[in-house]
């Protein structure tokens, strides 16, 4: 008895540390993402349209991912400390997305990030299916 009482004292101290660890990680985030609405308001009064347009569009995109990585992090804390696998299949398709938008210059790699894309839908789609769903 006493090897589980150590146990459980081991995992409760882990998941105080973990969650103090999401807590810091979620204020960083969270300024991060105040920056970078500042950063998206200079961009709208940029004047150079080809430039802005291209920035205004990363940076929404980067914004979405500051804001799903919160949102998991919220889901985490509600959902009795478990991460939803289709919050980070969501994350990975924003960071492909992102990616094809910063880095479009090679046809094959565009075709590459594309099926990864629809892999990760697929994979969602199977996630959220009835025999896969848990919450």
């Amino acid at each position: 008895m006493a090897g589980s009482a150590r146990s459980a004292m081991a995992a409760k101290a882990l998941q105080t540390i973990l969650n103090i660890g999401l807590l810091v990680l979620a204020t960083i985030l969270v300024i991060f993402l105040v920056k970078e609405t500042f950063h998206l308001a200079k961009v709208l009064l940029i004047s150079n349209e080809k430039d802005s347009s291209y920035q205004l569009i990363e940076g929404i995109v980067i914004y979405f991912l500051y804001f799903e990585f919160i949102a998991l992090i919220v889901k985490y804390f509600q959902s009795g400390y478990h991460f939803p696998l289709r919050y980070f299949i969501y994350i990975g398709i924003t960071a492909i997305i992102r990616l094809i938008i910063v880095d479009h210059k090679s046809p094959s790699d565009t075709l590459m990030y594309s099926a990864a894309i629809l892999l990760l839908v697929v994979t969602l789609y199977l996630a959220n299916s009835n025999r896969l769903k848990r919450e």
